[in-house]
């Protein structure tokens, strides 16, 4: 069985995941961005006696790869990701500077993660789902048999992403919702980037945005 950790760190209120089955775990988005956040990140992987395999990113916004180059130096991962928010991720001190936060350059991607892709983990499957309009290169990660999705900034309780950012177009957005979120199952669980749990079939029903 998948394990699901949420961790909500910097000024962001960024939500930051460990996946774990065992001891393999992947960590996703890692907004960890002072020392109190990487320690609290650092003990439970210690404590739950985890193996960090991969460091995925749903997307490149500042908030979702502060704690890349800490995570590289500490478990010498580097980020995957969908290579069309490399330029955000090179972009990354820019981000950093318009918001006024710190910021250790990330590490670049040696291997990208496409559309349809499977990343798998203690013999269970991560779907990748492409669902840009957040941003160019925004993906989803999809468990079919514990009917979860993490889905960055796509989707939110009773919200959606913001599009005004660099790369966002809010027509694409609620495409990818439509297209490749609400055809899955109404009791699928979604993990946001910021906020709450919600699940596809609430979105559906209940979403201002989506109706």
């Amino acid at each position: 069985m998948l394990h699901i950790a949420k961790f909500t760190f910097n000024p962001f209120q960024e939500n930051t995941y460990v996946i774990h089955d065992g001891s393999d775990a992947i960590l996703i988005d890692p907004g960890c961005w002072n020392v109190p956040e990487q320690h609290e990140l650092e003990q439970y992987i210690e404590e739950n006696g985890l193996s960090l395999k991969k460091l995925v990113l749903t997307h490149a916004h500042i908030d979702h790869i502060l704690g890349n180059s800490w995570v590289h130096s500490r478990y010498g991962l580097l980020p995957e990701m969908h290579k069309a928010d490399l330029p955000l991720l090179r972009n990354g001190p820019k981000q950093a500077s318009m918001f006024g936060v710190p910021l250790d350059p990330s590490p670049e991607p040696t291997h990208f993660i496409e559309e349809g892709d499977v990343i798998t983990l203690g013999g269970h499957d991560l779907h990748v789902l492409f669902v840009p309009g957040h941003a160019p290169g925004h993906i989803a990660l999809y468990n079919k048999e514990q009917k979860f999705v993490i889905n960055g900034d796509v989707l939110f309780m009773n919200s959606i992403g913001r599009t005004d950012l660099p790369g966002g177009d809010l027509d694409t957005l609620l495409k990818s919702i439509r297209e490749q979120l609400f055809p899955l199952d109404d009791d699928v669980k979604v993990y946001c980037g910021h906020g709450p749990e919600t699940t596809i079939g609430m979105e559906k029903r209940t979403n201002p945005f989506l109706r």
